[in-house]
């Protein structure tokens, strides 16, 4: 019971946290997690709670929103270090300290891009040296170094000990790492508390910045393939789409100008955010009465995004957008009643009003703001149990993202920078940024950096504890990380770890650990590891010899993929073969060929794809061709006319 209540208060901690989608609108309530003790205490005494007054404290700002640098609701973000413009946290010309971190970072992240071991002991010693005055923001980036092994010995148990002194200290990374670490323990209680404070940061850092905080998410592979296609659509401007887009905006489509603001003002598909030219295009869409543009005009100048803050223009856009029946600028509206700006004063009745209509027009955020005023009694009877109701609704409507929603803006920033330096083909320097991300419990950023490891790893492209990674420190380092996505539900990351098991690559060859691989893949109605659990089961490799679970595997495989038809009904006939005649020949020559068919694609690779040998074989296709032809045409020179016979008399 107790589990189970620690689950509830996280869902609804959760729940605060920011969509990360196209449709993301700041215009959302926040509670805090004194909210469900006060909502627990109600509801166990059984208690009514009197509505609250317009004018009660729960609906106060976090401050004035250009008082407060968003950097620094996360001091130890390494923001300032690749973007120069971004300023330094507040006190950090008051700590000494402050500099010799960032040095020590800056420096840690240039020996990675240039792959400099000794570069890289330099920057630790200089990240240690900061750590040892009790600096939080060092003790979690040398956290990080112990945690991944980085010209260090790799120590689990000193990475989760500065973890949990730079938490103590207020950096949010590690709170982040401690957090995912105690929920991949079924620790929840712990993990909720963190997350829960997580959550109330986040908010508060949304609430402060004037960057919309969406998160472009860019897998860079597909199995074991390259993502290719979603790194052509990130070239930013440079992508032929974009180009498209952009010449039909500037014929005059509304939609295609739209689409051009969004990208600008998202900095999607790999184009740097640029506020002027976003506002420049929403604003001719406006001209063209496209109502999404009308909202985000709305937004901008709620924001201050490129321009200032002017809470009148914004209820101004908001009004038009929802009078052209764009639903989701009712939240807007309710949002600025609710805190008061633009308008006269506070009015929750009317910010309610607006919210109910959102509502009915079946608009997530509408349900999600109501679920807020009634979980906290606010111009309303306090109803835990209808606020619930609501904010299901809402999640079940994908508004709120429960996974990828925890302590984004934490996050935000890896992933950009990540993404736009992986572009840049810098794989190094990504694969450091990305094995932060991973710690941090970021199931892609995870995913993709046991990918360059694998597909990259053997170019110098990680250190390891005494240089560059050995065969053994890169497959289990990447090992452990297609484990961990695995375990958030990447199914790929599932079956890579059991090919790796099967086939003894980079551990040692398990098959019982192979099977348990496959099992979690195809619970996740992976097709291949679907087959493979067959064929296991036919052999009994790792699992029992039985031919009737073999055959319920290969018909699930190809049931969940028709491109698998081929591969199972060549499956089906060797199970028939298997069955009909075990002792016979033709079945020593099926199980045989899994022993062939490498070879010769072996003999393949090094015989006929030779550079040389390709050469001579094509010349030698093009001779017998020439020869083939000439013969033909000898052939019917010297075939000697048909006559037509004579017409008789």
């Amino acid at each position: 019971m107790r589990r189970r209540r620690s689950v509830h208060v996280a869902v609804f901690l959760l729940l605060c946290l920011i969509p990360i989608s196209y449709s993301l609108r700041p215009f959302l309530l926040v509670f805090t997690n004194e909210d469900f003790k006060e909502s627990s205490a109600a509801s166990a005494v059984g208690d009514s709670v009197d509505s609250a007054t317009e004018d009660s404290a729960d609906w106060e700002d976090f401050g004035d929103p250009d008082s407060t640098s968003e950097d620094d609701h996360d001091p130890g973000s390494w923001r300032p270090i690749f973007e120069p413009s971004s300023p330094p946290p507040a006190n950090a010309s008051d700590n000494p300290w402050y500099s010799l971190y960032f040095s020590g970072v800056r420096d840690m992240i240039d020996a990675a891009s240039s792959g400099d071991p000794a570069a890289m002991d330099a920057a630790n010693s200089q990240i240690e040296a900061s750590a040892s005055t009790g600096f939080p923001h060092a003790q979690s980036t040398l956290a990080f170094i112990f945690g991944t092994g980085l010209l260090r010995h790799q120590s689990r148990s000193k990475s989760f000990l500065y973890h949990s002194f730079a938490t103590e200290g207020g950096n949010m990374q590690s709170k982040m790492v401690l957090a995912y670490t105690y929920y991949r323990q079924d620790m929840f209680d712990k993990a909720v508390k963190l997350y829960a404070e997580l959550a109330e940061a986040a908010v508060a850092s949304f609430l402060l910045s004037k960057e919309p905080p969406v998160i472009e998410l860019v897998r860079i592979h597909v199995g074991r393939e390259e993502n290719k296609e979603a790194l052509r659509k990130s070239r930013g401007e440079d992508d032929e789409d974009f180009q498209i887009t952009e010449y039909q905006a500037q014929k005059g489509n509304a939609a295609a100008m739209y689409r051009i603001g969004l990208l600008y003002y998202y900095g999607l598909r790999g184009v740097r955010r640029d506020h002027n030219k976003a506002l420049y295009w929403f604003s001719k869409a406006v001209e063209k009465g496209e109502p999404k543009a009308m909202e985000l005009l709305g937004e901008i100048y709620a924001r201050g995004a490129g321009v200032a803050r002017n809470y009148t223009k914004a209820l101004e856009w908001l009004t038009l957008a929802s009078k052209q029946q764009h639903y989701s600028a009712y939240n807007g509206l309710g949002y600025l009643y609710v805190k008061g700006y633009g308008v006269e004063k506070k009015n929750i009745t009317k910010a309610r009003e607006y919210f109910e209509k959102a509502v009915e027009n079946k608009e997530p955020g509408g349900h999600y703001n109501l679920g807020v005023l009634y979980l906290k009694g606010i111009g309303v009877k306090k109803d835990v149990t209808l606020a619930c109701k609501y904010f299901l609704t809402a999640a079940n409507a994908g508004y709120l993202s429960l996974q990828n929603g925890i302590g984004e803006r934490a996050l935000e920033f890896f992933v950009e920078v990540g993404s736009r330096i992986l572009l840049e083909r810098r794989y190094r320097k990504a694969l450091l940024l990305y094995s932060r991300m991973a710690e941090l419990g970021y199931e892609m950023a995870q995913s993709n950096a046991a990918w360059i490891l694998d597909k990259y790893g053997e170019h110098s492209m990680c250190m390891g504890e005494s240089g560059f990674c050995t065969d053994t420190e890169r497959h289990l380092r990447a090992h452990s990380l297609w484990w961990q996505a695995s375990e958030q539900g990447n199914e790929h990351a599932a079956l890579l770890i059991g090919d790796a098991y099967y086939y003894g690559r980079g551990t040692e060859r398990d098959l019982e650990r192979a099977a348990e691989a496959y099992m979690h893949a195809q619970s996740q109605s992976n097709a291949q590891a679907m087959f493979n659990l067959g064929y296991m089961h036919e052999h009994g490799e790792g699992l029992p010899l039985d031919l009737h679970l073999a055959k319920r595997y290969y018909d699930q495989a190809l049931e969940n993929d028709p491109a698998a038809k081929l591969p199972v009904t060549l499956a089906l006939s060797s199970l028939w073969i298997r069955k009909n005649y075990p002792d016979s020949f033709l079945l020593h020559v099926v199980d045989s060929l899994p022993n062939v068919i490498p070879r010769i694609d072996v003999w393949v690779e090094e015989v006929l794809l030779d550079e040389g040998n390709a050469t001579i074989l094509t010349l030698f296709a093009c001779l017998l061709t020439v020869l083939y032809l000439r013969e033909r045409q000898r052939r019917n020179v010297a075939a000697p006319p048909q006559r037509q016979d004579d017409a008789p008399n």
